[in-house]
This record gives C-alpha cells, sequence and structure tokens, in this order.
C-alpha cells in the first residue's frame, strides 16, 4: 500500500490525516495518512528509514526538510523553507505549499486586498505569508516579534520578493494594519497587554493556528478573526497533486469533488 505521512512535533492536534485520505477515498486511491512525532534532532534518523511515497512536514521540521531536498520549487528557494517532501521521482523534491495555501486562503476569507499588513511571529510560516502577501495586493508588511533582531533577514526576503518588509518589536507595532497574520504555534500565549495593543491596530486577524482554538490572541481581538483551518486545506490540497502527479501544478481529476470531500471532513 503507498503510504504518506505528517511529521512535527508536536503533531497529535494535525488534522492532515482527515484532509488527506479524504482526497484519496474521493480519487479512489487505497493510500494510507498518518500522524508521526518527530524532532528536530531525530529527523535525520527518521527520514533515513523511507518507506514513505511523501511527507507532509509542520513545525520544527520544515528546515529540515527544505536540506534534505535534493530539488525544490520556486516558492522553497524563495523561503528557505519546505513543508513537503516527495520520493516518487528520480531524486526527493521539497515544495512549500503553504505559500500557494495561504494565499487561497486568503482570498477565500475576503482579506487578500489588504495593502498593509502585520504578521505576529518571525519563523518559518512567516517567509511563507511574506511570499503569499507578494503575490496579491499587499505593499507593505510589518513583522512584529520578540526578537526582533533575529527577525531582520525577512528584510532582505521581501526585497527578495518584491513587497517592503519592517520589523518592530513584539510590544510595539507602528501604525496601523488592514489585516494582521498570527503565525505562532497552536498554543502560544502572548502578553495581554500586547495582544490588545496589537488588536487595537490590527484590522482583520488571520491566524495560521486552528488547534487550540480560540488563540490568546484571537480571543483578545476586537475585529473579524478567521483560523488556519482555510489555509490547511488549501496547502493540503497543493500537496495532494504532488503526492499524486509529482507536480504542484497539475490537477487532480475532478479536483472541485475532491477539494469539497476535503472540506467536509473539516466540518
Amino acid at each position: 500500500m503507498t503510504h504518506l505521512e505528517v511529521w512535527g512535533s508536536p503533531i497529535a492536534h494535525s488534522r492532515s490525516p482527515q484532509l488527506h485520505l479524504a482526497a484519496y477515498r474521493a480519487l479512489g486511491l487505497d493510500w494510507s495518512f498518518d500522524r508521526r512525532e518527530v524532532s528536530g534532532d531525530g529527523f535525520a534518523a527518521e527520514i533515513a528509514k523511507g518507506g514513505v511515497r511523501g511527507l507532509a512536514l509542520t513545525y520544527p521540521l520544515k528546515s529540515h526538510a527544505f536540506d534534505a531536498a535534493a530539488r525544490r520549487d520556486r516558492w522553497a528557494e524563495l523561503t528557505g523553507v519546505a513543508n513537503t517532501l516527495f520520493f516518487g521521482g528520480s531524486a526527493v523534491s521539497g515544495f512549500n505549499t503553504d505559500v500557494g495555501g495561504l494565499a487561497r486562503a486568503l482570498r477565500e476569507v475576503g482579506a487578500a486586498e489588504a495593502r498593509r499588513v502585520r504578521i505576529v511571529g518571525a519563523g518559518a510560516t512567516t517567509t511563507s505569508a511574506i511570499v503569499a502577501l507578494s503575490e496579491l495586493a499587499a505593499e507593505h508588511v510589518e513583522v512584529v516579534a520578540r526578537r526582533p533582531e533575529a527577525a531582520a533577514p525577512l528584510v532582505g526576503l521581501g526585497e527578495r520578493a518584491g513587497i517592503a518588509v519592517s520589523i518592530a518589536p513584539l510590544d510595539a507595532p507602528s501604525g496601523t494594519a488592514d489585516l494582521t497574520i498570527a503565525t505562532l504555534p497552536g498554543g502560544t500565549e502572548l502578553d495581554p497587554a500586547a495582544a490588545a495593543r496589537l488588536g487595537e491596530l490590527g484590522g482583520t486577524l488571520f491566524d495560521v493556528a486552528y488547534s487550540p482554538w480560540p488563540t490568546s490572541l484571537a480571543a483578545a481581538w476586537p475585529a473579524a478573526t478567521h483560523d488556519g483551518l482555510a489555509m490547511l486545506l488549501h496547502q493540503a490540497v497543493i500537496q495532494v497533486r504532488i503526492f499524486v502527479s509529482g507536480d504542484p501544478r497539475v490537477e487532480l481529476p475532478n479536483e472541485e469533488a475532491v477539494v469539497a470531500a476535503m472540506r467536509a471532513a473539516l466540518a
């Protein structure tokens, strides 16, 4: 049987198996998809075991996956992270489906036209968010982080992606934003005063986390909030394309029905 997995730590909350299994059932494929708890330190040993057609990777493994790929798509190369590995070709291929998944999700929730955007957090998903925003209508991105000095390389990423990026301390955002994207891992607690300040200045909130929900930031947010399930869905659709054909650009047979089955699995 063809086997696929999602790896990360923590991983018990992941709903990727539900999404992927719904897709393969809709496609008539007798494929399996499981979760596996894998830390950064354990990644190399686990990947050496083989036995899978493809992997979905989440925190903290996206940089490790990037390094493991012999070939990478444009979004992985630009961001320096990969959340998908495909072993079905002549060499291990790495992809970043978070970029396309977030762009589609923002369109779905009506937030794709935001001009000034604030991103809370500076991890691997932030790089994907910057690139996604560069492909939408955004003109400026402010990244707020606990350690602004560690986020400084994101300014260069913005230059390569064609969008202006500035950095600010988490507790000192500058000016208002049309949209705030939170990229913090699920369960991250923010200082209530900092959360309140971000909410005052932040417009709509799109939080990539979905479990537990609401996040501490979403609970304090005064305007509209959206969880990360739409992003999870749309990046998974691209992953399924990769696992089926090896190419994220190749649509699935009867893709509309497959996406509907995946969406129902999240309901």
